[in-house]
């Protein structure tokens, strides 16, 4: 046998083994019912040619969130764990934070009242604590924190605590030509170090919260500094902005589970006016699994689903129920 056939061989092996593998049931890890039925239903009709409902490759654009959609997010949003572990790491270069709140009771681990101010309290904590380096310092930060910190209650690495049903499905709509995208409300630079890895989604496909950049030089080397301004609130209302900004195409799937994704999916599904008729899909993965994860909805401090919830029946959004639609919630520890 000519040493070129087991190359070729191996060559033919090598390439089969980077085609996602959907004989049998995609989407194992979602139990049978009308959830299910729903997600491959939408997906068969806008991916078979010659159907009125088909959309071409180019425009097969999926958007996720991440915190609560993608991965958990109870008792605390991971970043913000990232973010009270920085106070604490640099807590010795500030001794004013022994008495300048929230830091003070972030120090004293009273993250209750350190979080009393809401939503400017947070700003200013990740903003004390993300700026004042180049995006490759706060990369290797990132990705040093991430590779050891664990969730405090399920004690697994937080890049283990992402939902394998949604793994699944992120694999099933590459697998049927779709882009997908996070659009979360999560920093663009916290998410980008770890995104390739954990969900197959490339740095350049992640949309966030991001702070203001500047070019300086350092040593005769160009560096991008982060600054302690905000550019984007990717939540909310902020969220057709950031795709606009960064994708620049509708998407025709969003996924989301919380208020501050209701935008994101009005964005999606909502008739602009346009005379555009292209099916479009939302879904809002509802917390109702208080043994497996945690049953949250309306009154949550992470996640709230209220006015979103609501308007999910009229708006013809597929709710999944987690507790009844999903069979496994996390994959296999490592």
């Amino acid at each position: 046998m000519s040493h070129r056939v087991p190359m070729a061989f191996g060559t033919l092996m090598m390439g089969l083994a980077c085609i996602p593998v959907i004989a049998g049931d995609p989407l194992p890890s979602w139990n049978d019912g009308p959830t299910k039925k729903a997600i491959t239903g939408f997906v068969a009709k806008v991916t078979k040619e010659g159907s009125p409902d088909f959309i071409k490759p180019a425009d097969r654009i999926a958007t996720f969130d991440n915190d609560g959609t993608l991965w958990a997010e109870n008792p605390v949003y991971v970043q913000l764990a990232f973010a009270l572990d920085r106070v604490k790491a640099l807590a010795p270069k500030h001794p004013e934070w022994k008495d300048k709140e929230p830091f003070k009771s972030i120090l004293a681990g009273d993250l209750k009242s350190a979080l009393a101010g809401g939503e400017k309290s947070v700003l200013e904590v990740v903003a004390a604590t993300h700026a004042g380096m180049s995006i490759e310092e706060f990369e290797k930060t990132v990705q040093d924190w991430i590779a050891t910190a664990k969730h405090p209650t399920l004690k697994r690495p937080y890049t283990e605590c992402v939902y394998q049903p949604m793994l699944e499905l992120l694999a099933y709509l590459r697998a049927n030509g779709f882009k997908t995208y996070i659009v979360s409300g999560g920093g663009i630079e916290f998410m980008r170090p770890w995104t390739e890895r954990v969900y197959g989604i490339p740095p350049e496909q992640v949309v966030g919260s991001s702070g203001k950049l500047k070019l300086e030089m350092n040593n005769g080397k160009p560096q991008l500094m982060k600054l302690a301004e905000i550019d984007l609130i990717d939540d909310g209302p902020g969220k057709p902005v950031g795709i606009q900004r960064n994708i620049g195409r509708r998407p025709v799937m969003a996924f989301g589970n919380s208020d501050g994704d209701m935008q994101m999916l009005q964005w999606t599904t909502m008739d602009h006016g346009d005379g555009d008729r292209t099916p479009r899909f939302a879904l809002i993965v509802h917390h109702t699994d208080a043994e497996r994860e945690w049953a949250y909805d309306r009154k949550s401090h992470v996640g709230k689903l209220d006015k979103a919830l609501d308007a999910a029946p009229a708006a013809g959004w597929t709710v999944v129920d987690m507790k009844k639609d999903w069979e496994t919630i996390y994959p296999p520890a490592h």
